[in-house]
């Protein structure tokens, strides 16, 4: 059987977090756009934390066919004050597939 999970944010701890800390209703003002915000996220974040977060964002595109009509609900509950366009969807996609594939930064030299 494959069931899919619940959409919670004990089921999806790291797009919940990450919501809570990007899509958040100031997005506009600090970013400007919610594609924007997850590639700022991108380059903030440590390999560590990018990663659950690409892959949870993967895993409820494919919960919800990655329809902005089922994936706004969906992020809303999990914590995201951003309603995403049918356009920003595949962006911030692009964007955290890059995220699975950046390579780890140097430490720079202290």
């Amino acid at each position: 059987m494959n069931s899919k999970p619940e959409i919670t944010t004990a089921n999806f701890p790291a797009l919940h977090t990450f919501l809570r800390g990007y899509f958040h209703e100031d997005v506009a003002d600090e970013y400007g756009t919610a594609p924007e915000a997850a590639d700022q996220f991108c380059e903030d974040a440590e390999s560590d934390e990018r990663i659950p977060v690409a892959k949870e964002w993967q895993q409820l595109l494919d919960i919800t066919g990655g329809l902005a009509a089922a994936l706004n609900p969906a992020l809303k509950k999990l914590g995201s004050a951003v309603r995403l366009t049918e356009a920003e969807i595949p962006q911030v996609s692009a964007i955290f597939a890059r995220c699975l594939a950046v390579k780890p930064r140097r430490a720079a030299n202290e």
